[in-house]
């Protein structure tokens, strides 16, 4: 049943092919693998000219497979955390594609399970710069383009870690955490401007990043429990949260804005446990 589930969300959904974002060009950071690569494929199925951003050099085989599609895209690899590389990619954009109507700021790392006590100052410093300023750099970035001319869709891929603890390492979490209040402030910030900022919290998702957890589980045989905390009771794929990037970039999520929006198969519903069984 399960895998059933799985398999119909990886076929990305009905609505792939329907032109969504046609005319429209988009920045997805962390595309080389995992949502921010199913997010740029998706988004350049549905019509949109796409730079795919990421330090990894696969993220040029993204970029190709949206072209072998008949889409335009264009890979860069290039650091999300970098000012630099950051506004090199919008003016990237706007060079070729002529505009910037959509960026999705993805990239981002788990800096592992660490026991807090044995937590360090330098590990806090790489999550942080990747997870929270790296998605403040390219929001910041896009929106000074998408004021001018008063529209504009920014994404943040935050997570269910950033809502409640249980769900990631304690610098991941307040990374995250970090995601989601500077939706809600840069909402307001970026009030009368036309440009509309929200955030996804993606639950369990089989990712490069979360690869440990189920290599684990299969190694032990309980694959089939992962994710059996959510009421779904089962893990997600990044093509389910790719859809929702789909939406929130589209002109149906028009009245959207400042939203910390889950993903996660309800898991954030409640605050699930694990019974300690004796």
């Amino acid at each position: 049943m399960h895998s059933a589930l799985i398999a119909r969300a990886a076929a990305s959904g009905d609505t792939a092919g329907m032109n969504i974002l046609k005319g429209k060009s988009a920045i997805v950071t962390g595309a080389a693998s995992g949502i921010g690569r199913a997010s740029a494929l998706l988004f350049a199925a549905e019509g949109a000219a796409v730079v795919a951003l990421d330090r990894a050099p696969e993220v040029e085989a993204t970029a190709a497979a949206i072209r072998s599609a008949g889409g335009r895209a264009i890979a860069l690899v290039k650091d999300s955390s970098a000012e630099g590389d950051v506004a090199g990619a919008v003016a990237t954009a706007l060079q070729e594609f002529g505009g910037l109507d959509v960026c999705y700021a993805n990239a981002g790392i788990s800096g592992g399970l660490v026991p807090f006590l044995e937590e360090t100052a330098e590990r806090w410093t790489e999550v942080l710069k990747i997870n929270l300023i790296g998605t403040f750099l390219l929001a910041k970035h896009a929106a000074m383009e998408m004021v001018k001319r008063k529209r504009g869709s920014i994404i943040c891929t935050a997570s269910v870690a950033g809502l409640r603890s249980g769900a990631g390492g304690v610098p991941y979490s307040a990374s995250k955490a970090g995601v989601i209040s500077m939706v809600q402030t840069v909402a307001n910030q970026l009030t009368g401007t036309g440009v509309r900022i929200n955030a996804i919290c993606p639950g369990l998702i089989e990712t490069g990043m979360t690869r440990p957890i189920f290599e684990r589980a299969r190694e032990r045989g309980s694959e089939g429990k992962i994710g059996q905390l959510n009421p779904l009771q089962r893990y997600g794929v990044p093509q389910e949260i790719a859809q929702a990037a789909l939406f929130l970039a589209s002109d149906a999520a028009s009245y959207v804005n400042g939203q910390a929006i889950a993903v996660d198969g309800g898991l954030s519903s409640s605050h699930p446990i694990v019974i300690a069984r004796h």
